[in-house]
């Protein structure tokens, strides 16, 4: 993943209304009425959202008849996920090190009793 299309993904998701349609979406494709509903916004208000969700490769828009159905496109989030996971090691390591090191002064500490 590009360090552009990462930089896309949260500014994506920084959004919580943005969140909120992709949460949605993992229960199906939905149309604009539809993930408007929950936030009383207007279609074209819900679908400047979209546009970024979309930019982001977060979704894809279908279309239908009448119907533009948007679903969920999981594929950045995993490049995500994978980008976080060296930082989780990290604090993983950190956190191991932490507990040896407070393991080591209670040692110490009961040897003075």
């Amino acid at each position: 993943m590009t360090p552009d299309r990462l930089s896309d993904t949260f500014f994506a998701l920084a959004d919580p209304t943005r969140r909120a349609i992709l949460a949605r979406l993992t229960l199906g494709e939905a149309s604009v009425n539809e993930l408007a509903k929950p936030f009383e916004m207007s279609g074209p208000g819900l679908s400047k959202h979209l546009k970024v969700l979309e930019r982001a490769g977060l979704i894809s828009r279908g279309r239908e008849a009448q119907w533009r159905p948007s679903r969920l496109e999981a594929g950045p989030l995993k490049d995500a996920a994978d980008w976080l996971d060296g930082y989780r090691r990290f604090w993983d390591a950190s956190f191991d090190r932490l507990e040896e090191h407070l393991a080591d002064l209670q040692a110490k500490g009961g040897q003075h009793d």
